[in-house]
């Protein structure tokens, strides 16, 4: 009985697409806002100074990952993929934000309503190029 090798580069090429697609398959799709200060209070930590990262990487929760609270202090990756305007998105930039508020109670209005995250001004302008109200996002709880 004679054994066939198989040439090493097909299991390889399975081993890569294979990685390619489990990589994606746990993000989500949604949309982001952005909001200005006043931040305090938040719903998650009230007038806490030390609920925001030093970075200013945060964001407000809107319903749909709010989870009556359990959000706070969750952190998420966070891509821009899409927007009205060509070019708006930082190509391949993924930011990560911390949630420390519900978006429908913050003290500043988002610049667009009922979206799935609202970012502070810094976190906004890190994954876009051009002042936009909203944008379409891929995010990741981690």
């Amino acid at each position: 009985m004679q054994i066939k090798k198989l040439p090493l580069f097909q299991p390889l090429s399975f081993l890569l697409f294979l990685s390619n697609l489990l990589r994606f398959s746990h993000a989500d799709v949604g949309t982001a806002a952005q909001y200005s200060p006043p931040y305090l209070p938040t719903a998650c930590y009230g007038d806490d100074q030390s609920q925001f990262p030093s970075t200013n990487l945060f964001a407000a929760a809107g319903d749909g990952i709010w989870d009556n609270g359990a959000s706070c202090g969750r952190q998420y990756l966070v891509r821009c993929i899409s927007a009205s305007r060509p070019g708006t998105c930082v190509r391949d930039q993924t930011i990560q934000v911390k949630i420390v508020d519900y978006a429908p109670n913050a003290q500043s209005p988002p610049s667009a309503s009922s979206t799935t995250i609202v970012l502070s001004e810094t976190a906004f302008s890190g994954i876009t190029n051009i002042a936009i109200d909203s944008i379409n996002i891929e995010f990741q709880q981690v």
